[in-house]
């Protein structure tokens, strides 16, 4: 089972841990609480579904975080994280449908369980509980969910669109990225700054090194799935490949214009790849391949990106925190 957010961030400081702990205590059971609030039994029981299945909880962790530069215990900054995570967890739902995903958190996806059809409504069913509850966060927080979700929206657009003709596919692929992931990831400590009544410089700030992380993070996660015989929650290496997704290493890789990388291509043309044979070949062939090293490299440049706006924040427990997400950010890739 994979370790939870706070379990790998492990902060050196005692009263920084002890707080966040208790943040994310209370976070769980509001985060239920809201998502089962309808008088429609299909409704309470699937929207916890993936809620129940657990998750990292990456995203309100990082709205504590982010609160820690203004007055944490300021009581929108509770109501911030459960809406960040409905928001993320409603994406899941979506994903999942788009991607035929089978699985998810080590559970059937929400389509296998209950159908397309109940899983899309049950997302939208949490796209709005997080815009409702949202209404109490004020004018600023309110814009920045609502940008947050609108590219969203785009990433995923974009994703299933794919590069427009001239435009170079890595530079596509990481457009998504900033979009579908990175998007969150940096309203998340946004939130935290703006609800925990932060300056403007310091929100300047969390926004910009999480909108870094985000990529750094899903170009570490990229890796990840190709390098590791077993990733980190469970699941076997190749995912992307069976899902049919091309993510950058296989883009730098399919580029580097020798005999590999033209076989590659070949089998990553034909769509999922799903036989064994197959499956192990192309897995083999990025291994090999220098594109790891350089997809390695862009994440530390992003990595670096998040470090530079963390120094401009106030010296603080949770700055350093902060600062070691963008190691573990990269080193979880190694």
């Amino acid at each position: 089972m994979s370790r939870s957010a706070l379990e790998q961030l492990a902060p050196a400081d005692d009263n920084l841990a002890g707080g966040l702990k208790e943040a994310m205590t209370s976070f769980e059971a509001h985060l239920r609480e809201v998502a089962v609030d309808s008088s429609e039994p299909l409704i309470r029981e699937a929207a916890v579904h993936l809620i129940d299945a657990g998750g990292k909880r990456w995203r309100p962790l990082l709205v504590f975080l982010g609160a820690r530069f203004g007055d944490p215990d300021a009581p929108q900054v509770r109501t911030a994280a459960v809406s960040v995570e409905l928001l993320h967890v409603a994406s899941l739902y979506h994903d999942d449908v788009m991607d035929e995903a089978p699985m998810r958190h080590n559970v059937p996806s929400a389509h296998v369980r209950y159908g397309n059809k109940v899983a899309i409504l049950v997302g939208d069913h949490l796209f709005a509980r997080a815009a409702s509850i949202s209404i109490d966060l004020g004018d600023e927080a309110r814009r920045a969910q609502s940008l947050a979700f609108e590219r969203l929206v785009r990433g995923q657009v974009r994703e299933a669109e794919g590069p427009r003709p001239g435009e170079d596919p890595a530079d596509h692929y990481v457009s998504v990225v900033r979009d579908k992931s990175a998007s969150l990831i940096a309203l998340s400590v946004r939130l935290g700054g703006i609800c925990s009544g932060a300056d403007p410089g310091t929100i300047k700030a969390l926004t910009a090194y999480g909108e870094a992380l985000g990529v750094a993070f899903q170009l570490s996660d990229d890796l990840i799935d190709i390098m590791s015989e077993v990733d980190r929650s469970g699941k076997a290496a190749g995912t992307d490949l069976r899902a049919g997704l091309t993510t950058l290493p296989m883009l730098y890789a399919v580029g580097e214009g020798d005999a590999g990388a033209r076989r590659l291509g070949e089998i990553l043309r034909s769509g999922p790849v799903t036989d064994p044979a197959l499956h192990a070949e192309a897995l083999d062939l990025l291994r090999g391949s220098p594109a790891m090293d350089r997809a390695r490299e862009e994440a530390e440049r992003y990595a670096a990106e998040a470090r530079a706006a963390v120094a401009a924040l106030p010296d603080s427990p949770a700055r350093d925190a902060l600062d070691s997400l963008c190691d573990l950010a990269v080193r979880r890739a190694a």
